[in-house]
């Protein structure tokens, strides 16, 4: 194949997307492209598959090719990055329900009241067991449990770690205790850090399903799927659990397909690649990625405490592993998942694509995975560098019909959009994003990213970091639109 997904991909979308939007107002039909199994695409609508035939139109007329050459079927042309922000926040599987540890009923009214810590009330716990009063040691930790819990509640992981910790020391053999510190862990993406707890807990509980289920999570998030699909099988063998199997199918399906890849390091990056790409195009892939990271880094204060895993594919294993709609370009399911083939050197193309997906991972992490999509999405492409002035008219004429789609519907997954309705979120979540930094620079956004982390919903980090709500956002977009559509 002599053209590589990314660079069709990323070359072509700006008028994809001004073709999509006058789609939108116009209501007209859409083209579909028919990818071949030698590289070649055919633009054409009304694509059927028809018993071992593939039947179109084109401007001369119908036609018909065999099924047997056909690699895939893209729907609506549109060629847009799906960094799959819905997989990226989500982990890949979920916290157990973990048993609260004992004590805590008795004494929880006099650790929390008037919606505070009282400090003063552990640190007496504290004095008692370390002057061997009985059940002291339960107690303290008990205190320092129930502090901990309250914390979480409001958003403060930090000292909700601390906390947890501080119990450990009264009850390092605690499993509730250990697993709930490693769950914290896992949720700031430090999954190296989760492993110690982790660890301690199996050899407390070697045949706890719970412990073999978080420690598939922290191997998964540390880029070692071997270790993964090992607790993740034991966790299996212990006690079924559906959320497990899905990750396991998943992480089997990964390491499948990467036994045989080629592999490279840097300090922020674990890379492997089909043997079909090259040595020097990795290592491009990597020194871009580093000089990315430091960008990102400044601008949105914030640095991913563990290295970003980083997978590049042919058109077919990126096809079969990520299962990604026909429209998506790249994955960001926590790794880095790129379709590469038939480059040997990192394009302008294939660079906004590093780019926009190594944001995502920054977002997922600094928001603990709790921004929603258009917000991943429009920050993205901004720093992938693309801006609304191509799509402002389009927008512009959407909106006066009301028929484009407000902030608050775009907060869920956009993996089920079709290639129309996908490029035009893309477009209003750049333009929504845009208005935020033309108000207040970069920060806004990355003060916003923090603020979503702890706050109970989108909304409610809106207001609390830039004073502002979905209407007022939705107002301000519209005014950087036309301001744009006036140059």
């Amino acid at each position: 194949m002599t053209a590589s997904r990314p660079a069709l991909t990323w070359c072509m979308r700006s008028a994809l997307l001004a073709g999509a939007l006058l789609l939108l107002v116009a209501s007209s039909a859409s083209a579909d492209t028919i990818l071949l199994k030698n590289g070649r695409r055919i633009i054409a609508s009304n694509v059927v598959e028809d018993g071992d035939h593939v039947r179109y139109e084109t401007p001369a007329g119908q036609m018909s090719i065999p099924k047997s050459i056909v690699l895939r079927i893209d729907r609506d042309n549109l060629g847009y990055s799906a960094a799959g922000s819905a997989a990226s926040s989500a982990p890949p599987v979920s916290a157990p329900e973990i048993d609260p540890l004992r004590g805590t009923e008795d004494i929880s009214h006099l650790v929390v009241h008037n919606d505070a810590i009282d400090f003063v009330y552990i640190a007496q716990v504290e004095s008692a067991a370390r002057s061997g009063a009985a059940a002291g040691n339960d107690k303290a930790a008990a205190a320092h449990y129930v502090a901990a819990q309250f914390l979480v509640s409001k958003g403060d992981t930090p000292s909700a770690i601390d906390h947890y910790r501080q119990a450990l020391g009264f009850e390092p053999d605690s499993v509730p205790l250990l697993l709930n510190l490693a769950v914290l862990y896992l949720r700031q993406s430090q999954f190296t850090t989760a492993l110690d707890p982790l660890e301690h807990a199996q050899r407390v509980s070697p045949d706890s399903a719970d412990v073999a289920k978080l420690m598939g999570w922290a191997y998964y998030g540390a880029n070692k799927m071997d270790q993964a699909v090992a607790e993740w099988k034991r966790s299996e063998k212990l006690r079924h659990d559906p959320d497990v199997e899905h990750a396991l199918q998943k992480a089997e399906r990964d390491k499948a397909e990467e036994e045989s890849y080629r592999e490279g390091e840097t300090a922020h990056f674990a890379l492997k690649y089909n043997g079909s790409s090259t040595p020097d195009l990795a290592r491009g892939i990597l020194r871009v990625l580093e000089d990315d990271f430091r960008d990102l880094e400044s601008q949105l204060d914030f640095t991913p405490p563990e290295p970003i895993g980083v997978i590049l594919y042919t058109e077919q294993a990126f096809a079969d592993i990520t299962r990604a709609p026909s429209w998506a370009g790249a994955i960001n399911d926590g790794r880095i998942r790129i379709p590469v083939q038939g480059l040997t050197s990192v394009t302008p193309e294939l660079a906004r694509v590093l780019k926009h997906e190594l944001t995502h991972s920054f977002i997922g992490q600094k928001s603990h995975g709790r921004a929603p999509t258009w917000l991943q999405e429009g920050t993205a492409q901004y720093m992938e560098g693309r801006r609304s002035s191509e799509s402002a008219g389009p927008l512009l004429n959407a909106a006066s019909q009301g028929r484009v789609p407000t902030l608050a519907s775009l907060e869920g997954s956009w993996m089920s959009l079709s290639g129309n309705s996908a490029a035009v979120a893309y477009a209003w979540s750049l333009a929504a994003v845009e208005s935020i930094v033309q108000n207040g620079g970069v920060s806004d956004v990355s003060r916003l990213l923090g603020a979503i982390a702890t706050a109970p919903d989108t909304e409610s980090a809106l207001r609390d970091s830039l004073h502002s709500d979905y209407a007022d956002l939705q107002q301000q977009t519209i005014t950087l639109l036309r301001h744009e559509d006036l140059r």
